[in-house]
């Protein structure tokens, strides 16, 4: 029997460096696209896949993440007096249900592996997603909502693919694959950061993962990877065999928000898609593109 999938863990703790200084007093994931913070995308795609117990995985200076998703009293009252509906409407989504979700400290930066390791209390027995907010997904239906599906089809484990240019294997997890039907691949080894000649593929995952439990096994030995590093991807190498694992090549277009250019990307690419928005931005950038 297939347990229902219920819990994402949120890794929260990094620095953001490449986005100094605006992320000097915020944190990296409050940073907005088009009116938006990239938690907020994260966690309402989660929403979308059924997903309604969440763990933020925090480091210093990160409170705001927490506050974000509490209830703003005073502002609700203040915006109610002055019958401003949409914009308590807007609030709306960034509330959660009492319990619904808690953080978990991570005090130091000893990779995504180590961060998902410290929130082994909350995912207990249980499968659980994993969302990277700097990676958000423009597509009809939700990312995490097309993995879990797949991961109820399947069992096991699950996680978003794509391909990279082979000379970019290095910056990711890189799949050995076996069968693949095109949409799923069966995953028979996991290698992170390969160099371009020594890559099993160029499938990439990005920051999307269904995972079963049983990966905290292999990374409460908190083994250092690449970088010196408890590596995640090693430790799911080490699931497979065990139970099925595989690759879905999911619908959509990805925007690594991690990265300024595709931070910028994804603010054109959303604001395109809103009615509200969209064809006052399509009018200013055919002046850029006139220009150019």
């Amino acid at each position: 029997m297939i347990k229902p999938l219920r819990k994402a863990v949120l890794p929260v703790a990094g620095l953001g460096t490449r986005f100094l200084p605006a992320t000097k007093a915020m944190a990296k994931e409050m940073l907005p696209v088009v009116d938006r913070p990239l938690i907020q995308y994260a966690i309402d795609e989660a929403r979308a896949a059924g997903i309604d117990q969440f763990c933020l995985i925090t480091g210093r200076g990160k409170t705001a993440l927490v506050e974000y998703f509490d209830r703003a009293y005073e502002l609700e009252a203040t915006l109610r007096e002055r019958n401003k509906q949409d914009a308590l409407d807007a609030l709306r989504d960034s509330s959660m249900l009492p319990g619904s979700m808690l953080s978990v400290r991570q005090q130091e930066p000893m990779g995504l592996g180590h961060a998902i390791w410290c929130a082994r209390a909350f995912i207990g027995d249980d499968p659980f997603a994993i969302l990277l907010p700097d990676d958000i997904v423009l597509s009809k239906t939700p990312c995490l909502k097309q993995l879990a599906e797949a991961y109820n089809e399947t069992g096991g484990s699950v996680v978003a693919v794509s391909e990279v240019p082979r000379e970019h294997t290095n910056r990711y997890g890189i799949l050995k694959v076996g069968k693949d039907d095109g949409r799923m691949v069966e995953v028979t080894g996991l290698v992170e950061k390969p160099k371009p000649e020594d890559a099993p593929s160029n499938l990439s995952i990005i920051g999307r993962y269904v995972l079963t439990a049983d990966v905290m096994q292999h990374l409460g030995k908190l083994e250092r990877g690449a970088g010196n590093e408890v590596q995640l991807t090693d430790a799911m190498a080490k699931m497979i065999g065990n139970h099925p694992f595989h690759g879905l090549r999911y619908e959509g277009r990805r925007f690594d928000c991690g990265d300024k250019v595709g931070f910028l990307e994804a603010q054109i690419a959303f604001a395109l898609e809103r009615p509200d928005l969209g064809p006052a931005v399509r009018e200013f950038l055919k002046s850029y593109v006139g220009a150019l």
